[in-house]
């Protein structure tokens, strides 16, 4: 219709076009990681972590929060489960704009293939953040705000090829499917 037109003729016009996703890398040196183990997803009191401990571990990692339980920080006394070890360096790429589903799953295929050499990860992960303040999340519904947006996903995946998978919303929207 006539809006339509008077939208595509909007956009040509300031010629506003999809913006190239920004990447970022970093090496994080000294990390304590959970110990996990792809069949115990409840953890095993000193032998492995559960899935919700290592959910936990993550955000603190991604918001770059200390783990070492510092009673004086006035951010954070988190620290990392038990059992956990320390990995002398551990790679963290970020990519941040808007990505379609297609380039999730590239990726996903991607971080499989790395296991294909030998390599000393035993498990490496991939997050993927909806906008906290996206209309719209799981299942075509109605994006609830209210406090966090919560709108997110992650893999985790185990040399062995098993696999993890966290889902995340907000109280007020409807479940992932």
């Amino acid at each position: 219709g006539a809006e339509g037109s008077t939208l595509m003729s909007y956009f040509s016009k300031n010629q506003i076009r999809a913006l190239k996703p920004k990447i970022t890398f970093s090496t994080l040196r000294d990390l304590q990681c959970p110990v996990l183990q792809s069949d115990e997803l409840q953890g095993k009191p000193e032998e492995s972590c559960s899935t919700e401990e290592l959910f936990e571990w993550l955000g603190a990692v991604l918001n770059q929060v200390s783990l070492d339980n510092n009673s004086s920080s006035f951010l954070s006394t988190y620290c990392c489960p038990q059992p956990n070890t320390v990995v002398e360096k551990a790679f963290l790429c970020t990519i941040t704009g808007f990505i379609i589903p297609e380039k999730i799953i590239q990726l996903l295929e991607q971080l499989w293939c790395y296991f294909d050499e030998p390599k000393l990860a035993y498990w490496l992960t991939l997050t993927v953040h909806g906008f906290a303040d996206s209309p719209v999340s799981w299942r075509e519904s109605e994006h609830g705000f209210h406090k966090g947006g919560e709108n997110l996903y992650n893999f985790v995946i185990f040399r062995n090829l098993d696999y993890w998978l966290h889902m995340a919303v907000g109280a007020n929207d409807d479940c992932p499917p």
